[in-house]
């Protein structure tokens, strides 16, 4: 392999503010760059994530969200409940995308109206297995 995913981009009317979002919400850091149409959210250095997982990068445009995301972030908590309660605090809202009731993730917004979904916690015998 001669690359890999240096950050996964996300368009945005607001970059800072839904960059804002998103470092708190993952418990990650705003880059500093100085360059306000496009802001990167990036794990802490000296994290278990820092330099594995990509950062991801809001980059400002004019037009706002209309249709449904085609790729998302799936985010997998230590407890679903505690955690859309907090990203609720944070701004997100959950949003029906057609999902139906019996799914075991929740559809999630951003302030900005883009999806992701909390996936169920992991049972203990799931989490023995890793």
């Amino acid at each position: 392999m001669t690359f890999r995913i240096e950050n996964i981009s996300i368009d945005s009317t607001s970059p800072f503010e839904t960059a804002q979002f998103w470092a708190e919400a993952l418990g990650w850091r705003i880059a500093e760059d100085g360059d306000d149409d496009e802001i990167a959210v990036q794990p802490a250095p000296g994290s278990p994530e820092f330099g594995v997982l990509p950062d991801i990068l809001f980059l400002r445009v004019p037009e706002t969200k209309a249709v449904k995301n085609r790729l998302h972030l799936d985010l997998r908590p230590a407890d679903q409940v505690a955690e859309i309660a907090r990203l609720e605090s944070l701004g997100a809202t959950r949003v029906d995308i057609g999902q139906g009731s019996d799914v075991t993730w929740v559809v999630m917004a951003d302030p900005e109206g883009n999806e992701f979904c909390i996936l169920r916690s992991l049972t203990e015998a799931e989490k023995a297995a890793l």
